[in-house]
């Protein structure tokens, strides 16, 4: 079966899934994760795509981006790509991928999962068992949404600016979100559309997006299509 086209549309955000090749190590060092972060940096603010957070594990990396342009996302991810491989293969006196193929991408809704998905991220090292409490790690944003850690590289989306009126209570509204934890329908259905490459949010959503884009947003219904009763065979 041919691949669907990847699902990518201007302005709204998307959860970004990017795994090193056969659960291998993508970084060596902090050295290694601080080039990745300056290359997202850079080639986000070339191609216009609005970074909101971001995780970067041992053998893969999870990112929420909003396109501002056609093609930035696709764009972004590719220039990010080959930079990243070509400085890291330099380094290691190494040769070949480092990617297990393309990135892997969802479109999600903004007001039901884009604050689900932030703490899906940050909490991403809690679920590995790398630390106890998301504020513990270093490689990820959400020292940056709890007022630890100023970083350049993000925009806050515009839900995380009616968590409060003042940047303390907006930093202590998140941290308590984040620490309330998600369920695991939410995390489930996360990682899946994500892996997928399918929308993610609720049946008005999915269907306004359907009248937006010419491939379908949502996995058809398994099983062979039913025929109408005025095509229907005779029976024999």
């Amino acid at each position: 079966m041919a691949r669907l086209p990847r699902l990518t549309l201007t302005d709204y955000p998307h959860h970004v899934i990017l795994r090193g090749n056969n659960r291998q190590e993508i970084f060596s060092g902090a050295s290694d994760m601080q080039r990745m972060l300056h290359l997202l940096e850079e080639h986000a603010v070339a191609q216009g795509v609005d970074v909101h957070a971001y995780v970067l594990m041992g053998n893969h990396i999870h990112l929420l981006l909003t396109p501002r342009r056609d093609g930035a996302l696709s764009l972004m991810m590719q220039a990010v790509g080959r930079s990243y491989v070509r400085a890291f293969n330099q380094a290691l006196g190494r040769t070949g991928t480092l990617w297990e193929g393309r990135y892997r991408s969802s479109l999600i809704q903004t007001e039901r999962y884009l604050l689900t998905c932030m703490a899906y991220i940050d909490l991403n090292p809690v679920r590995a068992g790398l630390v106890e409490a998301p504020e513990d790690y270093p490689w990820s944003s959400h020292t940056h949404y709890t007022g630890r850690q100023h970083q350049p590289l993000l925009t806050p989306p515009a839900l995380y600016w009616e968590l409060g009126n003042t940047p303390f209570a907006r930093e202590a509204a998140y941290g308590e979100f984040v620490r309330a934890g998600i369920s695991d329908e939410h995390r489930g259905a996360l990682t899946s559309a994500t892996l997928s490459g399918w929308a993610l949010g609720d049946t008005d959503f999915l269907a306004a997006l359907e009248a937006q884009t010419l491939r379908r947003v949502q996995p058809g219904k398994a099983g062979r299509p039913s025929r109408s009763p005025n095509n229907a065979s005779p029976i024999k």
